[in-house]
């Protein structure tokens, strides 16, 4: 079975488009490879935070994966930090990485534009991102469009480490996924949802309560014709609130709007909040009981028992090749 290597961001708060976009998604791997979910901690320094909201983040996050859907019998899960060896390995692939090539990553390009101070390990960072990879002789890493770059360098360092030293790693494949709905801005239907937008009232998260969740749906921006139909560019919020139902309800398009072909506004609102509420609270349920036990910390200490040992490996053999230790 090849194995697939997942990197789950700790910053920011998840969202019903984090849901129904990305995390439904990536739960499908679980069935299709062998699993290594990861939370990239030490990428998330690149730029500032708030140590202890990183901290509590890491955990809250992973838990919530779990509470969606994904199962710790089927995911190597572990947080990044927690394990040496991708710092050490990463240095290592600094010193075989070229200025040029590393200058050349367009997300340091688009992160560093207009700021001051800029972090050297923002723009080393897609090495520590090769180090993550090739640890683990990943076959395959689920990637978007921005990021593909990063895997194709650590496709790049793998096949200049082998030819210099003997065959050590393996070339990971990117694989984009497919992308699930794109949930749109509940104020601003012509913008994605998003963690980082200016109003909340547009996003929905999921440990919102239920007050909450039905007062932003039932506050969303429609239209005034009445009429309920799909039409992204004419009626952004309608074709928004009938994407979420659908997504939840798991049928199409076509299904959910002959389903809502009779109904005001209204009703599609209070239906869209059902569904949310109904959703979000099964996910909640789940959380509290992880967040609140020790079963996280088991979860994430059998995951780091078990990479410590494969990084160890990979890297002793890395270590020894390039003439470090005695």
């Amino acid at each position: 079975m090849k194995r697939i290597l997942t990197g789950l961001q700790p910053s920011g708060e998840l969202t019903l488009g984090s849901l129904i976009g990305g995390i439904s998604g990536s739960i499908k791997y679980q069935n299709e490879y062998e699993s290594f979910v990861f939370v990239p901690d030490m990428h998330a320094i690149t730029v500032e935070q708030d140590p202890n909201l990183l901290k509590e983040r890491i955990k809250k996050n992973v838990a919530l994966y779990i509470a969606c859907g994904l199962d710790p019998k089927k995911n190597t899960i572990y947080i990044q930090s927690e394990n040496l060896y991708h710092a050490n390995l990463s240095w290592i692939l600094e010193c075989t990485t070229y200025i040029g090539e590393a200058s050349r990553m367009t997300q340091f390009k688009e992160k560093s534009q207009n700021k001051k101070n800029i972090s050297v390990g923002l723009f080393t960072y897609p090495i520590l991102m090769a180090s993550d990879i090739l640890l683990y002789d990943a076959d395959i890493v689920p990637t978007g469009i921005d990021q593909k770059q990063h895997v194709e360098l650590a496709r790049n360092l793998a096949q200049r480490f082998n030819n210099k030293y003997g065959e050590t790693f393996k070339l990971p494949e990117p694989m984009i996924p497919e992308i699930g709905a794109k949930i749109k801005d509940l104020q601003e239907p012509t913008k994605k949802m998003s963690k980082s937008s200016p109003n909340p009232k547009g996003i929905i998260y999921l440990l919102d309560s239920e007050e909450v969740i039905r007062k932003k749906i039932m506050s969303s921006v429609t239209d005034s014709e009445g009429k309920i139909y799909y039409d992204v560019e004419n009626k952004p919020g309608i074709s928004n609130l009938l994407t979420i139902y659908s997504s939840l309800k798991e049928v199409s398009i076509e299904e959910t709007v002959k389903h809502f072909e009779n109904s005001n506004y209204g009703n599609l609102k209070k239906e869209v909040s059902d569904i949310v509420v109904e959703k979000l609270m099964e996910i909640q349920k789940k959380y509290n009981e992880i967040i609140n036990s020790s079963d996280l910390d088991k979860i994430l200490d059998e995951g780091k028992n078990k990479v410590n040992e494969i990084a160890r490996i990979k890297y002793e053999e890395v270590r020894k090749k390039v003439g470090l230790g005695r």
